[in-house]
């Protein structure tokens, strides 16, 4: 449900989100240079929080580690807030994650967050697919098309995906539905054997958060026996909860008082139902009294609409690689980046939902863009994942932005905290009952 105008006016805070992208040409070792360079300029850009995602046996990403880069990020900068969106729940065993962000956190107190995602293997007389919806994407009807015919004229697709049921647009945000893709569910099963996933371990995500929380609070007893998790006890680790869907992350979130990341650049189609269910399921408690949301989004800013769009070629087969399940290729340069409209149908529709909802364009275009989504969602912070061929291209677009924003570096580390204090309790009232009003607003 859109919050009123007085509420949606003021400026949110921004913070990036990395997934430390390979540039074709390029090697892990650069890209991870790179995200040093990058985070000490969004310090300085004024950008609240610098995360890191999460991603395993991608050719073209080096963020597979985020929680040893983490230390490293929080050494080459001085106040930004540092942290993961999303450590997968499952990849680890909790007493490893609390020990690996204590550590940090013990070094650099008050600026570190810790986020967690639900995805694995549900128990093996579950029905439906292989994994859990609220951080992997559903397996597909699309068939998978030859790779000698992947790069067809449009005019001659080489399947038919079937009626797109068009995207909604909310108060002028654009809600895409799910649309099905192909998904390689050989590559999923081996990287979850390389990881120890077994069959039922994303029903423990309740138990592991649970955990967690009292790792770092202290007073943990397991089997009847108390241990002190050191360096993670007493340290000041800011707890995140992130989700795709209206399930069971979003209400884990609301009813253990936590914050909440939705995911608005993966799985648009299901943001606001994601941020309605954490809403309606929030209850107060020693760390939040209100509901506290950050938001999602794909970016590229550049001086104009022309060039930002230049800067944002490639993006449609990135994507497509990793719903393909060969994992995400080393981004391509513009001049070699295969034109959308070079894709198939299939292809396309594959990975439309990501195109209709990425903000690419001039300062202007993309602020006013990013008021929509919060004034739609009702964040109370914006999350911004740039990915560009060139490293120089991609600091300037954060940089535009921050400037076209109105971040202020010199508060940057408090920024996030202000935030919250500054919510309003009358639009989260309003917003916990968001329900009826989304669907009024797609009638």
């Amino acid at each position: 449900m859109p919050v009123e105008p007085d509420t949606a006016a003021r400026r949110v805070p921004l913070s990036v989100l990395d997934l430390v992208p390979i540039a074709a040409g390029s090697d892990s070792g650069e890209a991870l240079r790179r995200s040093i360079d990058l985070a000490q300029h969004a310090e300085a850009l004024g950008y609240a929080r610098y995360w890191l995602a999460e991603h395993h046996l991608n050719p073209g990403v080096a963020g597979a580690a985020p929680h040893t880069f983490l230390g490293i990020l929080a050494a080459s900068t001085e106040r930004i807030r540092v942290g993961t969106a999303a450590t997968i729940l499952g990849n680890y065993e909790p007493l490893q994650v609390a020990e690996a962000l204590g550590t940090v956190a013990a070094l650099w107190p008050g600026r570190v967050d810790l986020g967690l995602g639900r995805s694995g293997f549900p128990p093996p007389d579950a029905a439906g697919p292989s994994f859990t919806p609220d951080a992997a994407p559903v397996a597909s009807a699309v068939p998978v098309v030859p790779p000698a015919a992947r790069r067809a004229e449009p005019t001659e697709p080489t399947t038919d995906p079937g009626p797109d049921p068009g995207n909604t647009v909310v108060d002028g945000l654009v809600v895409p539905p799910a649309r099905p893709f192909r998904f390689d569910r050989a590559r999923f099963a081996l990287q979850g054997r390389l990881l120890g996933r077994v069959p039922g371990d994303a029903a423990r995500f309740a138990d592991d958060v649970d955990d967690l929380r009292a790792f770092f609070a202290g007073g943990y007893a397991g089997d009847g026996i108390p241990v002190t998790v050191h360096p993670a006890e007493g340290t000041d680790v800011q707890l995140w909860v992130h989700g795709s869907t209206a399930g069971e992350s979003a209400r884990l979130a609301g009813r253990l008082g936590l914050r909440y990341g939705a995911n608005y650049h993966v799985a648009p189609s299901g943001v606001l139902e994601s941020v309605e269910e954490y809403r309606a399921h929030f209850r107060p408690s020693a760390e939040l009294d209100r509901p506290h949301v950050i938001v999602s989004v794909d970016v590229v800013v550049g001086e104009t609409d022309a060039e930002a769009n230049r800067l944002a070629a490639g993006y449609a087969e990135w994507v497509l690689s990793i719903r393909e399940g060969q994992g995400a290729v080393p981004y391509p340069r513009p001049e070699d980046a295969t034109p959308d409209d070079r894709l198939g149908a299939a292809e396309l529709a594959a990975v439309q939902d990501r195109l209709d909802t990425r903000f690419v364009g001039s300062p202007a275009t993309v602020v006013a863009r990013l008021e929509t989504l919060q004034r739609v969602t009702g964040a109370d912070e914006l999350l911004v994942t740039t990915i560009t061929h060139d490293h120089e291209r991609r600091v300037a677009s954060y940089r535009l932005l921050a400037e076209a924003w109105g971040t202020d570096s010199a508060t940057s580390a408090e920024a996030a905290t202000s935030a919250e204090a500054a919510t309003s309790a009358e639009a989260a009232d309003d917003l916990a009952g968001s329900s009826a009003g989304v669907a009024l607003a797609r009638a």
